[in-house]
């Protein structure tokens, strides 16, 4: 991470809380560290501290901000009872510094260290997390946001950034400890029962204030390990700017947001003139309040807020549908479906084994893939500069937050019929029985993952990877 020291401690502090982020320009990169360790933080207003895994002795971790065009130097130092990585969610990162284990890089032992260099080519809202055991080590706080700023931001009166996430908490606040059930692997995943803004339980005592008049850039990131939200601004109406760290074009938000695991969204919040308070729901399964917007104090100034200006785009290489190469990725599987196994691990095998052996629930293109041993061949085997469709048929009764790793890709067509508008994601909401088109160009040369950001769907066999060369 390129950044000075006291510019790493605010980093830290604003990631602790609903503080303001700084906005001051950057010094000379230097390097900087990320320490993987176990503590304790207050998650839950009363009771005991829980016990935690995360970055800096904080969940979620520091803040990594950089500008545009630099290089970031991250030392991984792993002080957990277990191997670990860090992947740059939807930071286009050469293929050695992905932090995926088995592909990428091999997995880092207790007490070892690891440095990550690469540059920031895209502005947006990103965040970073372990790859090994990710079912385990990212609901336990490894995560945290990271953030590249545009040459020239919006302009805001402040910048606020939300790592959204969950914990599956006993009476005594301690994590309960049953990751990796397989269950979890065939169904919706682990879920928590304490939803977090920024490592804090989430509801109405969590105040997001406005005085009247201003302008707040708001960044959320779910970086739930199987939490699907849908956030509802009651009473207000945010504009959308931006998803998944891209630039759209702004429109206000006039139903809940969905983010799946892995996503991300910049919104824009006016305050009005007046004063007031307004809910902010999660409208998922039975609805729950996980924050109070509210409106007071002296104004800003009286002025106009009208539609706020457009991100600039990032330079991504636009497919052409016309040339493309068509290719198709079937899912299937899951406690409602049994998923037809052709191979694990490269292996031949049958159901009965598999489901016995390895929890395994789910399978793409016919095979399931065992976390910790990338053995079978990729998914797909692409050309440098090739532009792909790839078709993705959703045979199965649950929603996949599908994540490719490396590159950016649009949505060009649902259920047979093409899409307006086109936006450039990372990772991307399908719905049980969904066919889905994407499309993009196989421009960053390795092995990439490409897998449901449910992570017990991951670790259930979900994932893949697809070859660049």
């Amino acid at each position: 991470m390129s950044l000075n020291r006291r510019r790493f401690l605010q980093s830290a502090g604003a990631a602790a809380g609903s503080a303001l982020l700084p906005a001051t320009p950057f010094a000379a990169p230097v390097p900087s560290e990320l320490v993987a360790g176990v503590f304790r933080q207050q998650v839950r207003d009363r009771g005991a501290d829980t016990a935690v895994w995360g970055f800096n002795q904080s969940v979620p971790g520091p803040l990594l901000r950089f500008q545009r065009g630099e290089e970031a130097i991250v030392r991984l130092k792993n002080r957990l009872p277990q191997p670990t990585t860090v992947h740059w969610h939807g930071v286009r990162v050469p293929n050695e510094m992905d932090g995926v284990p088995n592909v990428t890089q091999e997995a880092l032992a207790p007490d070892a260290e690891f440095t990550y260099r690469f540059r920031t080519h895209d502005t947006g809202t990103y965040w970073y997390h372990p790859h090994q055991s990710s079912f385990e080590q990212v609901p336990r706080g490894l995560y945290g946001a990271l953030i590249v700023d545009e040459d020239r931001p919006l302009p805001v009166d402040r910048e606020l950034v939300w790592v959204l996430s969950d914990f599956k908490l006993g009476s005594d606040n301690q994590p309960v400890e049953d990751f990796g059930k397989v269950v979890d692997f065939g169904s919706g995943g682990r879920m928590g029962n304490t939803i977090a803004i920024n490592g804090k339980a989430a509801g109405a005592q969590q105040r997001l204030q406005l005085r009247p008049n201003e302008r707040v850039r708001l960044r959320l990131v779910n970086a739930s390990s199987a939490r699907i939200l849908a956030l509802d601004f009651t009473g207000h109406r945010p504009w959308v700017v931006s998803l998944d760290g891209q630039g759209v074009k702004p429109r206000p938000l006039r139903a809940p947001l969905v983010l799946g695991g892995g996503q991300r969204a910049d919104l824009v919040l006016d305050a009005g003139a007046g004063s007031g308070e307004f809910a902010i729901w999660d409208r998922r399964d039975q609805g729950t309040r996980i924050a109070t917007l509210a409106c007071a104090g002296s104004p800003v100034r009286a002025r106009v807020l009208g539609t706020p200006p457009a991100i600039a785009a990032n330079r991504i290489l636009q497919p052409d549908l016309q040339r493309a190469t068509r290719h198709f990725l079937v899912f299937e599987g899951g406690v409602l479906g049994m998923p037809a196994i052709g191979q694990v691990d490269g292996r031949p095998q049958d159901v009965k084994s598999i489901m016995e052996r390895h929890g395994l629930s789910w399978t793409m293109n016919y095979t399931a893939q065992h976390e910790h041993a990338m053995m079978h061949e990729p998914l797909f085997h692409l050309r440098r500069g090739e532009h792909v469709v790839v078709k993705m048929l959703n045979r199965t009764e649950f929603e996949h937050p599908m994540h490719l790793h490396g590159h950016f890709f649009q949505v060009v067509g649902l259920d047979g019929r093409p899409v307006g508008e086109r936006v450039w994601r990372d990772t991307v909401m399908m719905a049980p029985r969904q066919e889905m088109d994407i499309a993009f160009v196989a421009d960053n040369v390795g092995e990439w993952m490409f897998h449901c950001h449910i992570l017990d769907h991951a670790a259930g066999g979900m994932m893949g990877t697809v070859v660049v060369e």
